[in-house]
């Protein structure tokens, strides 16, 4: 994507009611306004909050929201020009149920509070298999402590993901510190997967399931 069509969309991004973009510095200070007030303020309603982590494009975020209009949806994302499309669907078709936030992962306890969201889907993360790149991961410990902070008690998690690497490594976290509802490395070939699981597809899952490329997918409590 050249810089000027980057340049348009955070412009474009500005604008739409959805699409929250706080600064790092004023977040870390604790004054990010929607902290606790998400189904008071931006909503404005008493319905079930969801996060999208890592939301890419926000297909994810969209085609949940379309499924379940009587849940709040939110994604996050640092890079507002991929999400500008999902921002931009959901306003053109006045789907009042989704936001976006451009901010880092590792910042979600500044921006919800404890027990605010009742789940989070992390769809086709980058696994971060170099050991360095380990605390990036979007399953590391540090973060699934935060997700827990922010997650109602019992909420579920859900990964969905072509990397099996990613799959045996959150199984074995998860293992140690949480419950596994349920975990399949192939749901696309399981008759007894959830519905939820395998009723939407992004672009990029739609073009590993025609390299025969197994979808792997898990829900659980931390």
């Amino acid at each position: 994507m050249g810089s000027k069509n980057k340049l348009k969309r955070f412009r474009e991004n500005e604008t739409f009611f959805n699409v929250i973009q706080p600064e790092r510095d004023s977040v870390l200070k604790g004054e990010f306004p929607y902290k606790g007030l998400w189904r008071k303020n931006f909503f404005k309603n008493e319905s079930p909050i969801v996060l999208e982590l890592g939301c890419g494009k926000g297909e994810y975020t969209v085609h949940l929201a379309k499924r379940s209009p009587e849940v709040n949806h939110i994604g996050i994302d640092i890079k507002g020009a991929r999400f500008w499309r999902g921002a931009k669907t959901a306003v053109e078709e006045g789907l009042n149920n989704v936001g976006f936030i451009r901010t880092q992962i590792e910042l979600i306890t500044h921006c919800f509070a404890p027990g605010e969201v009742d789940e989070i889907w992390i769809t086709f993360p980058d696994p971060q298999i170099k050991y360095k790149r380990t605390k990036h991961r979007l399953t590391h410990p540090n973060l699934l402590d935060a997700y827990k902070s922010v997650l109602k008690p019992e909420g579920l998690v859900h990964l969905k993901t072509d990397s099996e690497f990613l799959f045996g490594y959150t199984l074995g976290i998860v293992s140690q510190i949480g419950k596994i509802e349920y975990a399949h490395h192939n749901i696309y070939n399981n008759s007894d997967a959830p519905e939820v699981a395998t009723a939407v597809q992004t672009f990029y899952e739609n073009q590993f399931l025609e390299e025969k490329k197994a979808i792997t997918y898990m829900k659980f409590t931390l």
